[in-house]
């Protein structure tokens, strides 16, 4: 499928038949205050997904587990929002994406607020079960929903305002969450993330216009997408760039003090280098994908790859550690927006199987590559998971690049 078939085909995806025949448009063009409302509410999913790694101390020591056992709190997450991804728009095919999507948030708020008051670690984790369905779902609807928004043209930097919620939620809210929880306690912050949702939720009420289903989910869409050679291996491709990345970034922290020489007190300022870097790339990577596919396609992975490679070999060279992790922020802010564009143009008329595929394959990726890494540090050394992360992030680069011409059916 070339790019002008793909985008006709996107945009016929954003229209649906009226009762007289002729196709209707389900929402306002470029709405983009719907587009800056999904953005809040992934800003308030990331914050209340990853809380527990920034509290994890206080949690394990309230609640009377190992450090290790809350931190499964995550996993459970990233498991169950895979599954999440994948189900959701195929069990629930004919619902307006709006009333969808809002029944989702409520659910994230939901959550929160039981991990706030969580007397025991099983009923925290039934509630963070609750927010891996959230996550899960709202990723999975995230493309689809966002192509109904904004023309086929824009669709890229649609996807980056949706993806600006990620990086603030990286840069800022997550070590706020530290500080707040060192101050307040660490159920006050899930109390305070229970509140950005209701925001959030707030905002989509009334900013959100009714998005009809496009007929691109339901299980038979669903196996269609999965026979598309060009999606499977678009598929692969995006576990190993984002599995390239959580094999390094999980063990971020040894890499710094023992492949870079830093100090551990020094980690704070190397990750808001490395936040800020990525809040860049997210901007930069929706005009370019728009613009210049199978350019962003190459040159956002190599870019992530790359600084992995650096970093590995910088020798204790604390400037080229730096430097390091300013362009793997740059590269990996960019590749939500870059892979997730992608994905839709080459399948634009499932646009919801589509979402929830590429969204299981990332929470695949981000609990592998947690794995393979841990047994590389364990095994080798920090150094070989961030020169392996950064093979596989070139990998997968390459092999997007190599298919972005070919035609969307084997």
């Amino acid at each position: 499928m070339t790019t002008d078939t793909a985008s006709l085909a996107l945009a016929s995806s954003t229209s649906t038949p009226s009762s007289s025949g002729t196709p209707s448009p389900t929402a306002p063009k470029d709405s983009w205050a719907g587009v800056v409302s999904l953005g809040l509410g992934v800003f308030a999913l990331v914050m209340a997904e990853f809380l527990p790694a920034s509290l994890l101390t206080r949690v394990a020591s309230d609640l009377g587990v190992s450090e290790g056992v809350a931190g499964q709190s995550v996993s459970v997450t990233a498991i169950v929002a895979a599954l999440a991804g994948l189900t959701i728009p195929v069990l629930l095919p004919r619902i307006d994406r709006r009333h969808l999507m809002l029944g989702l948030g409520a659910l994230a708020v939901l959550s929160d607020l039981l991990v706030a008051i969580a007397p025991s670690y099983p009923v925290l984790l039934a509630a963070r079960v609750l927010l891996g369905v959230a996550l899960g779902g709202f990723w999975a609807l995230a493309i689809s929903v966002t192509a109904r928004l904004v023309s086929p043209a824009r669709l890229g930097r649609g996807m980056t305002i949706v993806n600006v919620g990620v990086s603030l939620a990286t840069v800022a809210a997550i070590p706020l969450g530290t500080w707040l929880g060192e101050l307040w306690g660490w159920r006050a912050v899930f109390l305070l993330a229970a509140g950005v949702g209701v925001v959030a939720l707030v905002v989509q009420l009334v900013v959100l216009p009714s998005v009809r289903p496009n007929g691109g989910a339901g299980f038979r869409a669903l196996f269609d997408t999965l026979r598309s050679r060009l999606i499977l291996l678009g598929l692969l491709a995006t576990a190993l760039v984002a599995g390239g990345h959580f094999a390094a970034f999980t063990y971020i922290r040894p890499a710094a003090t023992e492949v870079g020489g830093f100090e551990p007190a020094a980690l704070a300022a190397l990750l808001l280098v490395y936040g800020l870097a990525a809040f860049a790339g997210n901007l930069v990577a929706g005009p370019l994908v728009d613009k210049r596919m199978r350019l962003a396609v190459l040159v956002v992975p190599a870019l992530l790859g790359v600084a992995l490679l650096l970093f590995s070999f910088s020798g204790g060279n604390q400037a080229l550690v730096v430097l390091a992790v300013a362009l793997w922020g740059l590269g990996f802010g960019a590749v939500p927006t870059t892979l997730m564009t992608w994905m839709a143009r080459a399948e634009p008329a499932r646009l919801e199987s589509v979402g929830g595929l590429q969204a299981a394959a990332f929470q695949v990726a981000i609990a592998l590559g947690a794995v393979v890494g841990g047994v590389l540090v364990d095994g080798v050394g920090v150094g070989t998971a961030l020169l392996v992360g950064g093979v596989a992030a070139l990998t997968g680069g390459i092999l997007l690049t190599s298919l972005r011409n070919r035609p969307a059916r084997a």
